[in-house]
């Protein structure tokens, strides 16, 4: 039997409140209409006791939608997000495979556009950007396939780039320490160590510095 899925919030409204709120005579009547005037009813602390304990998937599907609505995320981050709030596990499993079916949760294509737009942006390298993809529970496999996109000729252009903008503030050190901190800068941004020494030996040398001994000495 296929379990009917209820997207609606509930609202709280009935009959019971309608009468509660309905002002009656007099002074009594005037007390009994004050909390509505004031701010009261449904979001008073006292009327909130009084109403049932929400469904655990409605609550699931407002945090999943709440936390979808500034960026997307990883099935994973929501699951971590549901059992912080302590939803069961069997009622988010269902909510999350209900996101998935519908296109609002897809780790493939979350993974793609973080490749895209952290290479592009922050210039950071295949090994860098698989490494944050896993920290964000996506599957090895889906990550394989992203950061898959960036070819060694596509990685090494970006190198260069990164370099060619770092190359100035480093002028007036002597060589050893510009060698270290550009290479240094392509490390942390996840290249292999050979690309990061190859590139900045060739942009010393395009700038006039001598680094004929740059392999023998890193």
């Amino acid at each position: 039997m296929t379990r009917r899925t209820e997207w609606a919030e509930p609202d709280g409204a009935g009959p019971e409140r309608a009468r509660s709120e309905r002002p009656g005579p007099g002074r009594a009547g005037s007390r009994r209409a004050g909390p509505a005037m004031t701010g009261g009813g449904a979001d008073s602390p006292g009327a909130e006791k009084e109403l049932p304990p929400q469904d655990p998937a409605e609550r699931a599907r407002a945090i999943c939608l709440r936390l979808l609505t500034g960026q997307p995320r990883t099935r994973k981050q929501l699951a971590d997000a549901l059992k912080k709030r302590e939803i069961p596990d069997e009622v988010a499993e269902e909510v999350l495979s209900r996101f998935e079916e519908v296109g609002l949760i897809n780790d493939a294509a979350f993974a793609d556009a973080w490749v895209e737009s952290r290479h592009h942006g922050r210039g950071l390298a295949r090994r860098a950007l698989a490494r944050e993809l896993r920290t964000k529970g996506v599957d090895s496999a889906v990550v394989d396939e992203a950061v898959g996109q960036l070819d060694s000729d596509q990685e090494e252009e970006t190198a260069r780039e990164l370099v060619a903008r770092k190359l100035r503030s480093t002028r007036g050190l002597d060589r050893d320490r510009r060698i270290r901190r550009l290479a240094g800068m392509l490390a942390r941004k996840g290249y292999p160590e050979g690309m990061a020494l190859r590139v900045v030996r060739q942009a010393l040398e395009a700038e006039g510095e001598a680094s004929d001994d740059l392999y023998e000495t890193y």
